[in-house]
Order: structure tokens, then sequence, then C-alpha cells
């Protein structure tokens, strides 16, 4: 690598890279775990987590990696229903991926082991009950996966949870319907 190409590439804006996984039950409940670092109310989140890059980690690996780590189940991501650009004042530009977990048995809802050193508690919440849990724009994102992976249409591109595509016509029970027209 020659000087030039060096000092390009360190000058280059740092990006970090999360990847979470969706699982439900039957019944279309979402799968959340609550995690003992984070503080105040809205803390729960999505099975997932930082992508390790020093590890060659792709954020498919990552997501499986995580959920593993976290619940004890170790399944291979599904689709990957939602690409979410999320920015702080606080951190460099985080980029989340996430992917379809699927639909948990009670053979496998009964396996679940939480991280203890992470995670105090998991449950199944019914999507329309999300938002009493995360945060405003976990909510939209789970939203935007779902509503994405029930429609058929490929990830939702979203910025800060917002959807910044055009948005299949499909509500949150799963039903299509006919896209508006203009």
């Amino acid at each position: 690598m020659t000087q030039d190409y060096a000092s390009y590439i360190a000058g280059l804006p740092k990006i970090l890279a999360g990847a979470a996984v969706l699982f439900r039950d039957g019944a279309g409940r979402v799968l959340l775990v609550d995690p003992n670092y984070r503080e105040g109310e809205k803390k729960w989140i999505l099975p997932g987590g930082t992508i390790e890059s020093g590890q060659d980690e792709s954020p498919r690996q990552g997501a499986r990696r995580e959920a593993a780590e976290e619940i004890g189940l170790d399944i291979p991501p599904g689709a990957l229903i939602a690409i979410d650009w999320v920015t702080s004042p606080s951190r460099p530009p985080l980029v989340v991926y996430l992917y379809d977990g699927g639909v948990l048995d009670g053979a496998q809802l009964g396996a679940i082991q939480l991280q203890k050193e992470e995670l105090d508690a998991w449950n199944l919440v019914p999507l329309d009950q999300v938002g009493t849990f995360v945060q405003p724009g976990m909510e939209r994102r789970i939203r935007a996966g779902f509503t994405a992976l029930m429609a058929g249409t490929g990830p939702a591109e979203l910025e800060n949870g917002h959807r910044v595509g055009p948005a299949p016509a499909v509500d949150h029970t799963g039903r299509t319907g006919q896209r508006p027209t203009a």
C-alpha cells in the first residue's frame, strides 16, 4: 500500500455498523430483550449488536453471532428487511442491518438462554405495543422491517428510522393492500 493510499484511507469518515434480528412468535409478537447496560424508559432492543470488523465479519454473520450470544439461539438470519442510517451527536454515524429471524416455535422459545452479562429479560411484544418498550427510532425500524417482510418488497431504506424510499401498501397485521395513487 502506498503512503498516499494509506493516508486517503485513514482520512475517510468513520462509520459504525450493527446488525439485529427480528424474531417473532406464531401470534406475530416481536422478541425484545432488556439490556442491563442501558438506563431509563424504553431501553429494550432487538437481539443484535456491533459487527466485529477485526474478524472480517459480515453484517449477516454479526447478526447471527449476536443473537446466538444474547439469547442462545443459533439460527441463520433470513432476508435483510431494513437498513437504517442512524446519526447522533455523540458518536460516528451507525448503519444498522435488520434481518428476519423467522417465527420461533414453542421449543425454540423455551430454549432461550439470556447472556446474563448483558441482558436481564426477554419478552414477546405485540407489534402495536413495541413503542412502549423501545426508542422511537427503533420502533420505526421494526415497523418498516416488518412491513417490508410482509410485503416481500426487499429491505426498507431508512434514515434515523424514517423511510427514505417508497413505502409498500401493507398494514402491520401483514395484509397487503393497493398502493395509493397520486
